[in-house]
This record gives structure tokens, sequence and C-alpha cells, in this order.
């Protein structure tokens, strides 16, 4: 039986201000106080996993034990299937020590080259831990394409350059909220919520 969320407050696992605020807006209405790693001068680990999952619940577990409080972790990246996956796991790092996603994208369409095949999937594991080292974790992902140049100013990270399937749209041009309806990171949360969180009601 999965472990549900009691309520209370909730740290997200993310120094990643664009991160964090989409996750709040994800989980608008399932919990009542959140706070981020950031704002609570945690740390981040090293991120050993190889994979998604083993990254989030890795991430998840730190700020819980951390902080005394259960834990809300994201590992979420991009996988090319011309280059074998990558970046995958290793997306944000694709940016460099400064996480500059601009010159990740250009790796990216260098790494392409003129291959044919653009085809590529964001993929997102959510994990939720606690302090006592209880984990739940979940995979979402959303298929598509990568395009070039980077068109748009929303979203953060590679969404400039994908374009969901059915979409004519990058997710960097795409409204927030429309965003949310599909991406990897909504799919993830709608299972999450699912099997762990229960709707919250100020009283």
């Amino acid at each position: 039986m999965p472990r549900q969320f009691e309520g209370g407050r909730l740290v997200i696992a993310s120094h990643n201000p664009g991160k964090v605020r989409e996750i709040g807006e994800l989980l608008e209405g399932k919990a009542s106080d959140l706070i981020s790693a950031g704002e609570l001068s945690i740390d981040e680990p090293e991120e050993t996993g190889l994979t998604f999952e083993a990254n989030a619940i890795l991430k998840a577990l730190h700020s819980a034990h951390a902080s005394g409080l259960p834990a809300l972790a994201d590992d979420s990246g991009l996988a090319v299937h011309a280059l074998n996956g990558d970046p995958g796991i290793y997306s944000a790092r694709w940016g460099g020590p400064e996480k500059d996603f601009a010159m990740a994208m250009e790796k990216v369409e260098e790494a392409l080259g003129d291959a044919e095949d653009r085809s590529a999937h964001f993929a997102c594991a959510l994990a939720l831990a606690w302090p006592d080292g209880h984990t739940e974790c979940v995979l979402g992902t959303v298929e598509g394409h990568l395009v070039w140049p980077p068109r748009g100013p929303h979203g953060f990270g590679y969404d400039p350059i994908f374009v969901a399937r059915g979409q004519e749209i990058t997710f960097g041009e795409m409204n927030p909220s429309d965003k949310h309806a599909i991406s990897h990171r909504a799919d993830a949360f709608q299972k999450l919520i699912a099997r762990c969180f229960r709707p919250y009601h100020d009283t």
C-alpha cells in the first residue's frame, strides 16, 4: 500500500527556481506549505545514480534527512534517440558547472549534426521521501522531436528546442498551463498525486 503524504510542510529538493515554481504549480491544492531545499540551505548531493529514478530517490532522501520533513525530488532530462539516449541523466551537466542550458542545447545540436532522426523524449522521475527512509517513486515521459534554433522564452532547460508529439510549438513557446497538461513532469505528477496525495483545503 503506497504511503500517503499527510499534509504540513513539504520540502522541494531543488535549487532550481524554475523547477521549484513549476512543481508548486503542479502541486496546487495538494500541499499547504512548500519550501525549497535552497531556502533551507540544504546542499545538493552528488547525483551518483545511473537512472532518473535512482537520482530522484537520492535527492529526496538527502533533503528529508537534512530537514526532518517529507521531501519531494525530481530528476528529469532529455533523451535524444540518435545520441543513444544522451544527454539523459547528465542533461544538466551538459551545461557545465553553471548549468548553462544555452550551451547545453548547442552541444546537443552539434552532436546531432546532419542526423535525420531528431526524435527525443523527456523523462521525469519523482520521488517522495520521508525522514524514516521510506520512498515512493514514479516515472513520467513525453515524446517529441528537436528543432533548431531554440524558440520561446518560457520554461527552462531544453524546453526551447523540444516540440511534443502532436504540437507545433516548443515547450519554450507554450503557455505554462498548456505545458503542464502534457509534459513529462505533468505525467509523473498525475501518477504521484494519484498514489500519495489527498486534496488539501485551507480551513
